[in-house]
């Protein structure tokens, strides 16, 4: 069985973390950065700084080793004083012809940022479980392995050795996966979903058992044994946290299933519909349709237009 529903869904989401520049700072300075259309990481290396976000009722404090992941489409200024008025951060970046730019007077501050790319098919399972934004600092327990990616990042983007953009690509998706794990158990108010179901405990089984099996047509006391709870407790619980069923989780887990293959693959729809429990074409074909609007056969064949 797959005890492993967090890179499930990382694996489907298609999530790979890119490092896509820099800027080293001093004296007083501020950037303004347009809202990202992808979802944003970026660390402090060295020195400190303010990160305000549009909306946001007050800046955070952002220090050495500290990273922030930011999924709402706005804008954000990072500056080393508050009360500086920012500069728009595309007339420095664009143009310039490199990736890692001096900003101001001084070489105090460091600053390194990147973008994660997601499928378009399937971004919707990570975006919907996400906050605004996430701050991690570096007093985390996770400190020590967030210090070492960064040392390694930097190493590897100034260093210029062999194979230096495939290092850093690898060690931002472990920076990815290590801003997740962090927020996972951070203790902050999870919004409803799959990451928060990761966060109970007593919830885990249930969500390792469907991913292990999805083709399965799982019953509530098969789920709720395996938490340790009796069927109306685990229902109550799984919903509130999750955000639906256990029965609507499966069915939407099958769906993302049901839509990599049918995009990706040569299987029949048939087939697709047999690997994922269901006993007729029509059985899946309508659950297909009522969940994403679309029938297996017009999702296919949208998904071929658009190569």
């Amino acid at each position: 069985m797959n005890n492993d529903p967090f890179s499930d869904i990382l694996e489907l989401t298609q999530a790979q973390s890119m490092v896509t520049g820099g800027f080293n700072a001093g004296g007083r300075w501020a950037l303004r950065f347009p809202a990202p259309d992808k979802i944003k990481f970026f660390a402090i290396v060295r020195g400190n700084c303010w990160v305000t976000l549009d909306g946001e009722p007050a800046p955070r404090y952002f220090s050495a080793g500290d990273v922030g992941l930011l999924s709402a489409k706005k804008a954000f200024t990072v500056a080393s004083h508050k009360d500086v008025e920012p500069v728009d951060a595309m007339t420095v970046f664009l143009g310039a012809g490199k990736s890692h730019l001096p900003v101001g007077q001084g070489n105090d501050f460091e600053y390194l940022g990147g973008h994660i790319l997601l499928n378009p098919t399937s971004e919707k399972l990570l975006m919907h479980v996400l906050p605004p934004w996430i701050q991690i600092p570096a007093a985390s327990k996770q400190a020590t392995s967030f210090r070492w990616l960064l040392e390694q990042l930097v190493l590897e983007r100034n260093g210029g050795e062999n194979g230096s953009l495939l290092a850093s690509a690898q060690l931002a998706q472990l920076l990815f996966i290590h801003i997740l794990r962090a927020y996972l158990y951070s203790g902050d108010t999870l919004p409803s979903g799959w990451l928060r179901i990761l966060a109970d405990k007593r919830l885990t089984p249930a969500l390792q058992m469907i991913h292990g099996d999805p083709a399965r047509s799982w019953h509530l006391d098969e789920l709720a044994n395996a938490c340790a709870m009796s069927r109306t407790t685990f229902s109550q619980r799984f919903k509130a946290v999750a955000g639906v069923t256990p029965v609507a989780y499966l069915t939407q887990w099958r769906m993302r299933l049901a839509e990599r293959a049918l995009s990706s693959g040569t299987e029949q729809i048939a087939e697709v519909a047999h690997s994922l429990g269901y006993s007729s074409l029509s059985a899946f074909s309508h659950v297909f349709k009522r969940e994403t609007g679309q029938t297996p056969k017009a999702w296919r064949n949208q998904q071929n237009s658009h190569r």
